[in-house]
């Protein structure tokens, strides 16, 4: 979710089911009840897990659409959602969460980091990667592929355009080259 919308781990740990949403008959309804088989499908990113449940900033509540890859990745996480309801029994604790531990409960920074460091490893990468910089890597590849700061911003939910690009944005071309393209064509 993080790579692919932007959100931000305390966004990701909140969102719940019921802000999974795909667009029929002109409105929003949750993929609970609607399904995922629909043209269109986004998340509103209403809460965070923070301290009275809101979003770091007004900005940050934002209604984003969902990317097919995500959409295929959240229809695969309810089934296996289910499984892990089925299995916990009578232990399963409904918070109506995406993201939740086996037994249904709220995750913590702490069970995503550790669990992120798992996939990491896994993948080859090592261990000293954190879940945020799948954030910045959505950044990156928006802004390397022409998406203007302003609308990374607001897919963001930054209220400033700068947190955007002297924070989140990183250069992910290895060298700098349409100076050195310009002085080869001046000086053949």
């Amino acid at each position: 979710m993080s790579l692919l919308t932007g959100l931000r781990t305390e966004e990701v740990r909140a969102l719940r089911w019921d802000h999974v949403v795909a667009w029929v008959a002109g409105q929003w309804e949750p993929v609970s009840e609607a399904g995922f088989d629909h043209e269109q499908l986004a998340v509103l990113v209403w809460r965070a897990d923070r301290a009275g449940g809101d979003t770091k900033t007004p900005r940050s509540r934002r209604t984003l659409a969902l990317p097919r890859r995500c959409v295929e990745a959240l229809r695969e996480h309810r089934v296996r959602q289910a499984q892990d309801r089925l299995a916990a029994g009578p232990l399963w604790q409904d918070h109506g969460l995406v993201f939740a531990s086996a037994v249904g409960r709220p995750q913590d920074d702490h069970n995503v980091r550790r669990q992120f460091r798992v996939i990491t490893e896994a993948a080859g990468l090592g261990t000293s990667w954190v879940p945020r910089e799948l954030r910045h890597t959505f950044v990156s590849l928006l802004s390397a592929h022409g998406v203007p700061v302003e609308a990374i911003a607001l897919l963001a939910g930054h209220n400033q355009t700068a947190t955007t690009e002297l924070v989140y944005r990183h250069q992910i071309v290895p060298a700098l080259t349409r100076g050195a393209e310009v002085m080869d064509q001046i000086f053949g």
